[in-house]
């Protein structure tokens, strides 16, 4: 044997093929650099939308303040005399909202432990499993896919099994209590329930997770559509949160998506979704706070009597802890939504002297599935 010093690393080499192995070294980097470079210029308006990605994540993770805001006033504060006052009614409105946590992401299962395995199984696992992910979005960039494992990170395998469980569990369950009832045939669209219309985050993974649980009711309500609104964007300045559809443009799938058979996801995309209020990303200078107002008030302009919406852990527990009273024990203040879970709730407008307040309240909270 002889040595073969590559870098700082030697490599033992049978002598028979050093001459091979010198001639690899010596010319196969500079035409599998050529054939990387040509990838990357014909596949150039993707490369500069992934550098502008890079740039703008990098940017979030270190100046944006998305989960910083000065702590609300308890609602309660405003809001109790008001609701004490049977002059007053006319002063309280109220709209249903039923919070839908998408399934897990790719992002997820990359660099959280989940409940599906052993911190041992995860920590001997996270290497390999990073590692294969950087690869996959190196590969996803030379093939000039508009995709990625990381911004704006889509469902897993394992997020699309939970989405199908909650699609059997609203075709299989009616409720045990009449308020579980209301909200069950609500998230069905049955003719009987309140008028209700679909709403998503611009995130993928929320997107996805309204496509899949809800497509027995979108094929039964040909006008239904899934609304994509840019307050419901996930607080935090993790990459993930970062949406990868520009402006204005239709979701592309994922690959994950595209492979699945739980539904014709493109079509869904390109075709039952609205995409007329997606303004791209979150700005630098908004905050969780900013868009969670800006939600409540668009809630109050929609006709429908109850919202279906998809989204994210932290922002419904954000949600929770700042419009339920301060003295409140509930446990959406505390833990997240599961993944796919579905909790409903009643919002109030109030009407006060010192302008218009939003509450929820808190004995409408009401787990319909999953839990915390």
């Amino acid at each position: 044997l002889c040595y073969c010093y590559t870098s700082m690393v030697s490599i033992d080499i049978p002598v028979e093929l050093v001459p091979y192995w010198e001639w690899a070294c010596i010319n196969l980097p500079r035409p599998f650099l050529i054939i990387l470079v040509a990838l990357l210029f014909w596949n150039l308006n993707t490369l500069l939308y992934k550098l502008e990605l890079t740039y703008r994540g990098i940017a979030y993770l270190l100046f944006c303040n998305d989960k910083k805001w000065k702590k609300p006033a308890d609602p309660m504060t405003y809001c109790k005399p008001i609701l004490e006052d049977e002059t007053k009614k006319d002063c309280v409105e109220k709209k249903t909202i039923i919070f839908v946590r998408h399934g897990e992401s790719n992002w997820n299962d990359t660099f959280n432990k989940g409940s599906h395995r052993g911190a041992l199984v995860f920590v001997i696992g996270f290497i390999p499993n990073l590692i294969y992910a950087v690869l996959y979005e190196f590969y996803l960039l030379l093939a000039g896919k508009m995709d990625s494992w990381f911004y704006d990170s889509p469902l897993s395998h394992l997020g699309l099994s939970q989405i199908e469980a909650l699609n059997k569990f609203l075709k299989t369950n009616k409720g045990a209590t009449e308020e579980e009832k209301k909200l069950i045939s609500i998230l069905r669209g049955e003719p009987e329930a309140p008028s209700s219309c679909l709403l998503s985050s611009s995130l993928r993974r929320a997107l996805s997770t309204v496509a899949a649980a809800f497509r027995d009711r979108l094929d039964r309500r040909p006008d239904d559509t899934i609304l994509v609104v840019p307050s419901l964007q996930e607080i935090s300045r993790n990459p993930d949160t970062l949406a990868i559809t520009p402006a204005h443009q239709q979701v592309t799938a994922s690959w994950i998506d595209k492979e699945s058979k739980v539904c014709d996801f493109q079509h869904i995309f390109t075709n039952r979704t609205d995409m007329s209020l997606h303004s791209g990303n979150k700005p630098m200078d908004t905050n969780g706070l900013k868009r969670m107002m800006e939600f409540c008030t668009f809630a109050f302009t929609r006709k429908e009597e109850a919202l279906i919406v998809g989204g994210h852990s932290i922002y419904f527990r954000s949600f929770f802890r700042t419009f339920l009273p301060a003295n409140s024990k509930y446990i959406g203040k505390t833990k997240k939504v599961v993944n796919a879970g579905c909790v409903g709730f009643t919002l109030l407008k109030v009407i006060t002297p010192q302008g218009v307040k939003f509450m929820i309240d808190e004995k409408s909270a009401t787990v319909i599935y999953g839990g915390f």
